[in-house]
């Protein structure tokens, strides 16, 4: 729906996906992390994308899409932020598959940490408190 005037730009409804880089030939360590250590579903690339390396994953309404960079380096600060329904059930099973959750308070009134995936990516998962 469209507000605001006729020179005003169209409300964002949510984000697409979030796009991260990985190193070549890290897929396996990749899938492992997003499809078994957090629960999320590979989906298919197009086949024109899927020759280029990396995967997609999605769990409710959120993609992640990983996409392989040959000169990769982590963003050490940039992340994308998941809300999840029990953040501390998230940090839990991360934490069984030896994931180093570190825990952030500085927001007031949400619970909050982040974690890196096997090439090093940000991630952070966050719950509102009620």
């Amino acid at each position: 729906m469209r507000q605001g005037g006729p020179n005003e730009p169209p409300a964002f409804e949510r984000v697409g996906h979030v796009q991260l880089s990985m190193p070549p030939a890290a897929e396996d360590d990749m899938r492992h992390f997003y499809g078994t250590v957090l629960g999320m579903t590979e989906i298919a690339k197009p086949p024109v994308l899927a020759r280029r390396g990396g995967a997609w994953f999605r769990s409710g309404r959120v993609e992640i899409h990983l996409g392989v960079e040959r000169e990769f380096r982590p963003a050490r600060k940039a992340h994308p932020a998941i809300q999840v329904g029990d953040v501390d059930a998230m940090a839990t099973r991360l934490a069984s598959f030896g994931t180093d959750v570190e825990w952030d308070g500085t927001i007031p009134n949400v619970r909050r940490f982040h974690v890196r995936d096997p090439a090093g990516n940000r991630l952070e998962f966050l719950q509102p408190e009620r």
